[in-house]
């Protein structure tokens, strides 16, 4: 009777199923049907975290095999009158037996005298071997909710070895082990189930146990931090993709969670089809936004381009980037590269003298961007170099009369003409041929106040000197040397992140395009459009308008965004890390090696998929970094099937391994 009620109890909880299959393997034993019978070994050593089993190789083949990896349950021998529960066990190794060396003489004996057949009672004997496990932890009915599950790390009691009987589980058990702990909400299938990386069927029994649909909840992934590990080309960027696929499909059917996507395309496979997969944007057109540095006919793309006129410090150092990729650079062209301009705050917060010097600074680069036709907001340029006395006012260098009648004098005279000083500019064109004057002059005159010894009181120092002569050399190509990089810019990039914003705020999964592009270009974007993101995240929340709005990010490449030693934890990238999950801001990253990861962000991460490492210092770091990772090591690095992943989410408590599906099939 108190079985009756337990069971009567407990008939609502997923692992009343428990009950249903140790009846199906009682009846199969009492019949004698041992060809499909689950029952895997007795234990013979058990512990808080380890468990020895002894087996025989008729069970072996009745239950498919007992791969390194592969899942079994110990229950205890009879589950009358308590609660349905098992002990989840995972194949760790083969154990020596306390007849090993015996077993080991046999064999010896046996080969060395070339005998072809046993006896039945010594083959009996020769069959059973002992397998090692690790420990996982119990699944048992919630004590607060009859109807739930609950997973624990350990297990409450260990008794005598004798008490337990170990089993496969079958499809319905393993089901359990894998997705029962998942929640339910944003479910969707990443994959298949598969233990080894071997698909030969053991026995030539086919299993069904790797039919067995992995589940992930999308839950897991707002707001969190997601790594992804393993060497190139085996499918890193698969499960990215079938993430975001699967976040755009979970929330397209509920209203409680929004969520936008933000894709750092750093190789134009996301935005962009091609001969081997099918993209994104194609897949969910509707869904996605792409923004590409180079537009292309067949995807639809708004442009994606940076101000170099409104950050002239970022703008000079990608130019120099671009131009020293060009190589081959020398003289004046190879100066102008390696140059670097203050930012606007920075002038703002400098003395009298050296202000005026920077804003003209600014001034003359804006001038070569204008001679090299890079178009500007006039209106906007103008205020951002506000009046100081006898200095710059927008677009006015603030030369003294007598620097500008010396300059338009020698002007004059090298071409015959009698102009005269003209009035002070107005226009950003006006303020270029002004530069372009004073350039002739200081590249062709012998005035000792505009020399370029260095000294305190001059006009000009040797930087200023090296973007005049880039603006007006006397030989060379000068400003056309950047006429090609016109392609990076738009004089209206300021609506760019405004655009960026709003999209992501209406769940849409933004695309960055940003294939084919410079380095320092890619890292620019990246920056600007990050830090917009964290800033936008942050007014939420400080307005309490946050609600259950979130932002994935996704980042290729994290090493260079999150290298080990990070100098600077203040930037964006470190801000993710340590304050990401409560401004609902989540990430997912990749690279090949945990080791060359911020260890604080590596500590940080709730979600890893580890496809194949070939360092054992890189699996072994991997182990330290995250205790659920230290005992597949070894998998890890045999396997190199592309999708074949480790997994863990928040909702796992162990290791799963998982054949993801191929995105577009």
């Amino acid at each position: 009777m108190h079985d009756f009620l337990t069971k009567t109890r407990f008939s609502g909880n997923p692992l009343s199923i428990l009950n249903q299959f140790l009846d199906e393997e009682k009846t199969k034993e009492l019949v004698s049907s041992t060809d499909n019978w689950k029952f895997a070994g007795y234990v013979i050593d058990i512990g808080f975290n380890t468990v020895r089993i002894i087996t025989s190789d008729p069970y072996k083949k009745a239950i498919g095999g007992m791969p390194r990896g592969s899942f079994l349950i110990m229950v205890p021998e009879d589950l009358e009158g308590i609660a349905p529960h098992f002990s989840l066990l995972r194949v760790s190794g083969v154990a020596p037996t306390p007849l090993t060396n015996s077993v080991q003489q046999t064999y010896f004996e046996l080969h060395k005298k070339s005998m072809p057949e046993l006896d039945r009672w010594t083959v009996s004997e020769l069959q059973w071997g002992s397998i090692d496990c690790d420990l996982l932890g119990m699944f048992y009915p919630n004590p607060d909710d009859a109807k739930k599950i609950e997973f624990s790390g350990d297990i409450n009691a260990v008794v005598s070895a004798h008490r337990y009987r170990v089993f496969a589980p079958d499809e319905r058990i393993l089901n359990i082990i894998i997705n029962g702990m998942v929640k339910s909400e944003l479910n969707q299938s990443i994959g298949k189930l598969r233990l080894t990386e071997c698909r030969l069927p053991f026995n030539n029994a086919k299993s069904n146990l790797e039919d067995v649909s992995v589940q992930i909840s999308l839950k897991d992934f707002l707001g969190a931090r997601t790594a992804m590990f393993g060497k190139t080309r085996l499918g890193k960027s698969n499960v990215v993709k079938i993430i975001a696929n699967a976040t755009i499909e979970a929330l397209a059917s509920q209203s409680e969670y929004k969520c936008g996507q933000l894709i750092f395309d750093i190789n134009g496979e996301y935005a962009n089809t091609n001969h081997q997969n099918i993209s994104l944007r194609e897949m969910h057109s509707e869904h996605c936004q792409v923004y590409a540095l180079i537009q292309k006919d067949e995807t639809p793309s708004k442009p994606l381009r940076l101000n170099f006129y409104t950050d002239p410090s970022e703008g000079m150092r990608v130019l120099g980037s671009l131009l020293q990729a060009e190589g081959n650079l020398s003289g004046y062209v190879k100066s102008f590269a390696n140059l670097e301009l203050p930012t606007f705050e920075l002038c703002n917060n400098m003395g009298f003298g050296e202000k005026i010097r920077a804003y003209r600074k600014i001034q003359l680069f804006w001038s070569i961007l204008n001679q090299s036709a890079f178009q500007a907001n006039e209106g906007e340029l103008k205020a951002l170099i506000p009046f100081v006395a006898n200095g710059p006012n927008g677009f006015d260098p603030g030369f003294t009369d007598d620097v500008r009648f010396k300059v338009y004098s020698f002007i004059d005279a090298e071409s015959g003409t009698s102009d005269g000083v003209p009035a002070r500019p107005k226009t950003l064109s006006q303020m270029k041929r002004e530069y372009a004057s004073i350039a002739k002059y200081v590249l062709n005159s012998k005035d000792p106040l505009l020399s370029t010894s260095g000294q305190k009181n001059e006009l000009f120092d040797g930087d200023d000197v090296v973007m005049l002569t880039f603006l007006n050399p006397n030989t060379g190509r000068g400003t056309q040397w950047i006429t090609d990089y016109k392609k990076y810019h738009s004089p209206d990039a300021q609506n760019l992140i405004k655009q960026i914003i709003d999209d992501l705020n209406g769940s849409k999964t933004v695309i960055l395009d940003l294939g084919s592009a410079d380095d320092k270009v890619r890292k620019y974007f990246s920056n600007m459009i990050s830090t917009a993101v964290f800033q936008e995240q942050e007014r939420k929340f400080t307005s309490n308008s946050l609600k259950s709005h979130f932002v994935n990010l996704f980042f290729e490449e994290a090493h260079n965004l999150f290298p080990r030693t990070v100098k600077d934890n203040t930037d964006v990238y470190s801000r993710f890390a340590k304050e990401g999950a409560k401004f609902h801001i989540g990430m997912i990253y990749s690279t090949q090696s945990p080791s060359t990861i911020s260890q604080e962000l590596l500590a940080q991460t709730e979600n890893f998929f580890v496809g194949h490492l070939s360092s054992q210092d890189e699996a072994k770091s991997l182990g330290k970094v995250n205790v659920y990772y230290d005992g597949v090591q070894e998998d890890i690095l045999s396997s190199k099937t592309p999708g074949y992943m480790r997994m863990l989410t928040q909702s796992h408590r162990f290791v799963v391994p998982v054949q993801v599906k191929h995105f577009g099939s």
